[in-house]
């Protein structure tokens, strides 16, 4: 993509409610658009990151044998009756359409997975099967903040699964509990700041589990057992101060920002929309669910809340929108012959390139090079030529070095394995 026809520019400027770094950076570098409070436009930058990020999850979910759909965002105020929460909820957004029939927009797909999944089990032969999708969820918060952290309109993935007993929900629980430790992995979050934190259950269990990535912006208090690795909400820390792991009392209070959470169900709902099937005597037993929600657009407001700097961005090599920053010092002809040729090499090679062609000064393109925060830069000016090299600089390097020109798609080969 050449930088001159792109969609969207930085800017220097910041809406005044921008109380985070996400917010500052996603902004100024020109990766999302405020349209109202908690309600965000994604554009070409920031929805290539985006994408990347819903694709590692998509990965993990299928190797889990989640089956991929997409649920509508608006559903009848008649199933949320079923499960008793059409006035219980606060956040959710309630409509009026045609014929004065009314509607919620998704702020959790229960009321509908759960009647869609029914219609195609009949019997434990169709048990168990796990379904997930990538869609927007919308809750009325009293106090959208903290950027995409915290939205009215927001991104999620939902992954439900059905099952014929406990010890099969236990069973499966365990092997999505472990995914999600790889999907952060992949995303770029140090497994040491990453924290498997026990959080109240609800009406459905004793325990629900959250993924919490260590970090002084987070809204959540957690204390963490550094002897097993895992932590437990504030909320829910009892008056010992007990891990619930292993009974150590050692508990280290630290900040949170929670990125996706599990939930064993049970047969809630299940229940309220009569799911059940018939076993291989005949009899008619509930269907027993599980819930395991991971926010995309959260987690790419956290990974900037991580991986930042004074100067902008630093993605981390798998999410960054592009793997390649290339820019052009200066208006000679023979510069930019061979900036146009580094450019075509990489993107024939299958490297996505940011290429800066605009007819600006150093200073403003090092700048917006280092907000927007691709993991690596190339610069090529009349100085580079008269030696055929490349100034090859790492967003999170101080330094730069000089590359041959004839080797740098190599370099950044071996860069991105």
């Amino acid at each position: 993509m050449r930088y001159s026809k792109l969609f969207s520019k930085t800017t220097k400027s910041v809406s005044h409610d921008a109380d985070s770094a996400n917010a500052k950076y996603l902004v100024q570098g020109g990766f999302i658009h405020q349209e109202t409070a908690g309600v965000y436009s994604y554009l070409p930058l920031g929805l290539k990151a985006l994408r990347k990020i819903e694709q590692i999850i998509r990965e993990e979910m299928e190797a889990v044998d989640g089956q991929e759909i997409l649920m509508p965002a608006l559903s009848p105020k008649e199933n949320w009756v079923k499960t008793d929460r059409w006035d219980s909820m606060d956040v959710l957004f309630r409509l009026e359409g045609a014929g004065n029939k009314e509607y919620a927009l998704g702020a959790t797909h229960e009321e509908v997975v759960t009647p869609l999944v029914q219609h195609y089990v009949l019997s434990y032969k169709d048990l168990p099967t796990a379904v997930f999708q990538l869609q927007n969820k919308f809750r009325n918060e009293v106090r959208a903040k903290s950027g995409i952290l915290r939205g009215r309109e927001f991104g999620m993935k939902d992954l439900y699964s059905f099952h014929t007993s406990q010890e099969d929900l236990d069973a499966y629980y365990d092997r999505v509990k472990e995914a999600y430790f790889k999907v952060f992995k992949r995303l770029g979050f140090d497994p040491q700041v990453t924290y498997l934190t026990y959080a109240s259950g609800g009406a459905f269990s004793k325990y629900s589990h959250e993924y919490q990535i260590l970090s002084e912006v987070g809204e959540d208090t957690i204390y963490c057992c550094e002897k097993c690795r895992v932590a437990v909400n504030k909320e829910i820390l009892d008056d010992q101060n007990t891990c619930p792991k292993c009974d150590n009392k050692d508990l280290v209070e630290k900040k949170g920002i929670e990125v996706g959470n599990i939930f064993k169900l049970g047969s809630k709902f299940s229940d309220a929309f009569k799911f059940s099937y018939v076993d291989d005597s005949g009899k008619k037993n509930p269907v027993i669910m599980g819930c395991y929600g991971i926010g995309p657009t959260c987690i790419m407001g956290t990974l900037v809340e991580i991986f930042n700097d004074d100067k902008g961005i630093l993605w981390p090599k798998s999410v960054a929108p592009y793997q390649v920053h290339l820019s052009t010092l200066g208006t000679d002809e023979k510069t930019l012959k061979e900036a146009d040729n580094l450019y075509n090499v990489l993107h024939g090679a299958g490297i996505t390139v940011l290429y800066d062609d605009r007819d600006e000064r150093a200073g403003a393109k090092f700048a917006d090079a280092d907000l927007i925060g691709i993991p690596l830069r190339l610069v090529l000016s009349s100085r580079t030529m008269e030696t055929r090299t490349a100034e090859w600089k790492e967003r999170n390097k101080d330094d730069a070095e000089m590359v041959d020109l004839n080797s740098v798609l190599e370099r950044v080969k071996e860069f991105y394995n």
